[in-house]
């Protein structure tokens, strides 16, 4: 084992004995490509010189939306790791971490929250799937930028922690039966949530974000 595998499973390890943490989770924020946003999605421009937040039920069907042409959600789940790492693979440490705008993230931040949403989602699975109907927290995921410090994180590790991370999650779905898929939680926010509908939503979610990245890390064209 390369000397990366054994910090990012150090980190992992770190990560899942902090579990319990997530009963404090509130308001769970998604980041997209207009700004940081809550829960119900990200923030819209509705007529001149306003704006308002996307309701929950646009942010599912926005989410739902990547995967809409049939896509099957585990294999876009088993492509993101490889994606991530060709994205950033070579791009200078300085240009991960600088922000496209004051209020959105960077690179750097992006791939830190894929790797911790990716606990979120495992811990959310495993806790319907062990006593189905449990209500299922919301967390702030603006506040995690900040106390969990993503402007200082290793994009590469982080990725190695997704990587980790996602793979039990797949080697998971593998052994479900079709009764599971079905098993639900209360989600705080969007309501019932299944296992399927959660894992459909984290294929949007890496589509989202992976889009994201692309666009930050574009060439700049000529003016």
């Amino acid at each position: 084992m390369s000397v990366v595998d054994n910090q990012a499973e150090r980190q992992i390890g770190f990560l899942l004995r902090s579990l319990p943490l997530l009963r404090l989770f509130q308001n769970w924020h998604i980041s997209t490509t207009i700004v940081a946003t809550n829960d119900s999605g990200r923030i819209v421009q509705r007529g001149e010189g306003t704006t308002m937040k996307e309701t929950p039920q646009e942010y599912i069907q926005r989410m739902l939306g990547y995967t809409g042409g049939g896509e099957n959600p585990a294999k876009v789940q088993a492509a993101t790791a490889k994606k991530l790492t060709k994205l950033i693979k070579g791009v200078p440490a300085a240009k991960l971490k600088k922000r496209p705008a004051p209020e959105k993230w960077s690179v750097q931040e992006i791939v830190a929250h894929l790797a911790d949403t990716e606990i979120v989602g495992s811990w959310r699975i495993r806790a319907i799937l062990g006593a189905p109907g449990t209500p299922i927290q919301a967390f702030d995921q603006d506040a995690w930028v900040t106390a969990t410090h993503y402007a200082k994180r290793d994009p590469r590790q982080a990725v190695e922690q997704f990587r980790v991370l996602r793979e039990a999650n797949l080697a998971l779905y593998k052994s479900l039966t079709p009764e599971q898929w079905k098993h639900h939680g209360m989600h705080s926010e969007r309501g019932e949530e299944t296992v399927e509908h959660i894992v459909r939503m984290f294929a949007g979610h890496d589509l989202n974000h992976i889009a994201q990245i692309e666009k930050i890390l574009a060439p700049k064209k000529a003016k």
